[in-house]
This record gives structure tokens, C-alpha cells and sequence, in this order.
């Protein structure tokens, strides 16, 4: 007798039928919650540098732009407990109900944030307010993204779930991108006097009209196919302890486990290493080592115009994972890291040409990640313990070795003077991608574990019609 979950023999149940119409609603469900989550997140990051810390910190000379990141990096800090929270919780009550929980929570911190007394006003009090607010953000960003992919993935076919799991990766960019571009205008319109007394609460202040569509379009929506399964078929399982639910996956899921680890901090690292470090590292780093770098609107320009090319690939690349699996294109991004990751960090210090290659070569990369990550990860795990594994594992592996790249590359640039070494990070996680991608199953067009297979009304035979073209119920 053993205790490890039984795996349904794929096939020999019907599949389930989804309205077409169902599944775009939960996509759009996930998707706009997702784009009003990651929009609260990243302003933060945004107007750190010449906003808030002279709005929070302006007693503390050279260290307050130390203390405002340190801030922002408190949030990674909640974010594995509020993986391991949120995901023992949608695996006992539901996925809908608690993303609806996690955009109220993030847009409340966020309009919360968006009203704290500056440090004129408050005295130390401020910076205070400001570390919890960023704290309970973290804690609602660990709930959110992989409950959001967990929703897609299963509401989406079996034969397209890689196309409608690369739609929650573009609203996630989306989001970024709408905070950059709030961000900037708002710097770019007001009067520095103004920018620092109110002007920089306006896109906080705008998270709540975002937050409030979210919210609607989550709670009326239905919980997904697979886990009203798994209600029906052993609702029992809701009452699964946590210390049970980490058993299961220690002793039978260990390898899924290290295989979604491994693919989230390849992924990550490229995020993080193009979206928070190379911006810096075109702004000051090269500059402060003799070598020609860019002003800050060039840098944050460029950034912006990868995310926009971006997202006009990135829902294809997830169809074709529909057609050739994910395995292919993980590992084009891994092996592509390998192979470009330096030579892309040597085009950063050749001129806005360079720049600008060197960019577009780390942004293909991410996107291989990107696009095909929302569509594995949920499947290497049963509904059961799909939400809650995902948490823990993701939010560990962000927090640990993504969160924290941009700051050991600055350091090991400081201490080495070697400008090389975002290049190295980046090899690094290519041959971290390339090993979990080797030891991946391939899951394209298969039902998830612990599913019945499961279609849409779109993907049906059309119905066989008359002489006369009338459909018929039942061919004759």
C-alpha cells in the first residue's frame, strides 16, 4: 500500500466541455486583475529614485536611496508567506475567491500607500508607515500571480492552454508598463514643488478604479473546472493540513518541484536582470567605470520599447507552444542565454545601437520564459496542492535568487570592477534553465493531473446538417 496520490490514466474519462465564452471571461478575470496587481507593485520601484526617497528620506543623505529600496525590498521579503497562505487557501476554498482577496488587498495597500504623511509631516512615523504598506503588498503579490496562472491553466483547453496562459505574462508586462508610463507623465507634468506635496500620490490614487474592475470581474466568476472535480470527486481534501500537502510533495513531487524552481529562476533572473538592473547599469554603473552610458529617460525609453515588442509576440510564441510543446522553447531561451547572455551585456557599452540589440537579445530571451512559464508550472503538480506548491515554490525562488540578483551584480561589479558580470548572472541562469528544461515532462495538449481532459465548445465537430443545411442533433 502506498499514500502517494493516485494519477488518473489519461483518456479513459470523457472530457469536460467549457463554453468558449467561459473560458475568455476567466482569462480577462485573471488577466485585468493581474494588470491592476502588478501596476500597484511597480510604482513603488518607479518613483523610488528622486520621488519618494526625498518625499520619505530626505534627512539621510547619501543612504536614502538605500532606505527606500530597502523598502521596496521588504516586499519580497512577505511574499513566500503569502504564497504559503493564500495557496493553502485557494486549494481549500477555491481560486476565485481568494484572487478576489488579493487585488483588494493589493489595491487597498496601494491607495494606503498613496496617502501616507510625508517625513515633513509625520517625522520617522512616515518611512515606518511606508516599510508595512510595502510589506502587506509583498504578502498579496505572493497570493496573486501563480493563483492566477493556476486559474487560467485550468480553465484553458488542454490544446491551447500555452496560448491563454501567455495572455496572464502580457498583462502582466501591461501593468508594468501602465505604471511606467503613469510614472512618467506624472514627473514629466508637474513642477518639481508639486511632484514632491501631492502630485506623486496621483498613480497610487488610480490603483483603486483598477482594483475595483478586477475585483468585479473575479467574484463572478465560477471556480475552475479541475478543482470543482475535486470537490465533487473528494471534497475531504479541502481539510488537508499543510504540514500533509508538503509531504505530498516531498516524497512524491520532489523532482516537479526542483523542475519549477529551476525554471522560475531562469526566468526571473532575466526579468529582473533587464527590468531593475540594466537601468541602472546604463545610467550609473558604466558612467561611474569610464564607459559611455545613457541618461535616465534614454534607459527607462528603451525598456519600455522591449516590453512593447514584447507583447506583440508573446501570445504567439504561447500558440506555437501549443504546436511544437514547451519543452522547445524553454530551452531556446536557456540555451540562447548561454550562448548570447555575455555578448548581450558587451552591446550595452557600445552605443545606443548597441543598446538597443543588446536589450532586444535579453528581452527574446525573457520571452521564451514568459510566454510558456503560466502554461508549465501548473501542470507539473495535481489540483490538490497545485495553488499552494506553486506559491511556496515560485516566491522561494523569486525572493531568494531573483529578487536578490540586481543587488550581488552591483556588488560584485563594485568589488571586482569587472562590468562583465550581468552577463555571467545571465549564462548562470541559462544552465539553470537548461537542466530543469532536460528533466521537464513534456505537458503540451495533456490534460493537467488530477483533470479530466477538457475542451471548449469552440474545439466541438460542427454537427452533421441535412440535405438541406438544417444542423442535425445526431447524424443519421
Amino acid at each position: 500500500m502506498t499514500d502517494r496520490p493516485r494519477r488518473p490514466r489519461r483518456g479513459l474519462r470523457p472530457p469536460v466541455v467549457q463554453e468558449e465564452r467561459t473560458v475568455h471571461r476567466a482569462v480577462a478575470a485573471a488577466s485585468v486583475g493581474n494588470v491592476a496587481e502588478w501596476y500597484d507593485f511597480g510604482l513603488y520601484s518607479y518613483l523610488a529614485a528622486g520621488v519618494l526617497d526625498r518625499v520619505f528620506f530626505p534627512d539621510f543623505g547619501p543612504w536614502a536611496a538605500v532606505y527606500t529600496l530597502g523598502a521596496f525590498a521588504a516586499a519580497f521579503v512577505m511574499r513566500p508567506l503569502g504564497g504559503f497562505v493564500f495557496g493553502r487557501l485557494g486549494d481549500r476554498f477555491g481560486r476565485t475567491k481568494v484572487l478576489s482577496a488579493t487585488v483588494l488587498m493589493m489595491a487597498a495597500a496601494t491607495v494606503l500607500l498613496g496617502l501616507v504623511p510625508s517625513y515633513g509631516t509625520a517625522g520617522l512615523l512616515a518611512p515606518l508607515l511606508v516599510l508595512l504598506v510595502r510589506m502587506l503588498q509583498g504578502f498579496s503579490a505572493g497570493g496573486e500571480y501563480t493563483g492566477a496562472l493556476t486559474l487560467i491553466a485550468e480553465y484553458a483547453p488542454d490544446r491551447r492552454r500555452g496560448f491563454f496562459g501567455s495572455w496572464l505574462e502580457f498583462s502582466t508586462i501591461t501593468g508594468y508598463t501602465l505604471g511606467a508610463g503613469t510614472c512618467g507623465a506624472v514627473i514629466a507634468l508637474l513642477p518639481t514643488d508639486d511632484l514632491l506635496s501631492w502630485g506623486w500620490r496621483v498613480p497610487f490614487m488610480l490603483a483603486l478604479p483598477l482594483g475595483v474592475v478586477g475585483i468585479y470581474l473575479r467574484i463572478r466568476l465560477e471556480d475552475t473546472p479541475a478543482f470543482r472535480q475535486l470537490m465533487e470527486r473528494s471534497p475531504v481534501l479541502a481539510t488537508m493540513s499543510s504540514r500533509r500537502a508538503l509531504q505530498i510533495v516531498r516524497r512524491h513531487y520532489r523532482t516537479p518541484a526542483l523542475v519549477a524552481a529551476g525554471v522560475v529562476v531562469a526566468w526571473n533572473v532575466t526579468n529582473y536582470v533587464l527590468t531593475n538592473y540594466v537601468p541602472t547599469y546604463l545610467t550609473s554603473t558604466l558612467p561611474r567605470h569610464g564607459e559611455g552610458g545613457t541618461s535616465g529617460a534614454v534607459a527607462t525609453g528603451l525598456q519600455v520599447a522591449v516590453m512593447v515588442l514584447m507583447l506583440c509576440a508573446i501570445v504567439g510564441v504561447g500558440r506555437l507552444s501549443d504546436q511544437i510543446g514547451r519543452k522547445p522553447v524553454l530551452m531556446t531561451g536557456s540555451v540562447a542565454l548561454v550562448l548570447l547572455g555575455l555578448p548581450a551585456v558587451w552591446l550595452l557599452r557600445e552605443g545606443i545601437a548597441g543598446q538597443v540589440l543588446g536589450l532586444l537579445i535579453i528581452g527574446m530571451c525573457l520571452m521564451c520564459f514568459a510566454a510558456v512559464s503560466p502554461s508549465t508550472l501548473p501542470a507539473l503538480f495535481p489540483t490538490m496542492i497545485r495553488y499552494s506548491s506553486l506559491a511556496v515554490i515560485f516566491n522561494l525562488a523569486v525572493s531568494l535568487f531573483a529578487g536578490t540578483a540586481p543587488t550581488i551584480i552591483e556588488a560584485a561589479v563594485t568589488t571586482t570592477g569587472n562590468l562583465d558580470w550581468p552577463g555571467y548572472y545571465l549564462i548562470g541562469a541559462g544552465v539553470i534553465g537548461i537542466l530543469a528544461t532536460h528533466f521537464l515532462r513534456e505537458h503540451a495538449g495533456k490534460p493537467l493531473d488530477g483533470a479530466a481532459p477538457l475542451t471548449s465548445s469552440a474545439e466541438l465537430p460542427p454537427p452533421p446538417l441535412s440535405d438541406d443545411g438544417v444542423p442535425l442533433e445526431l447524424p443519421r
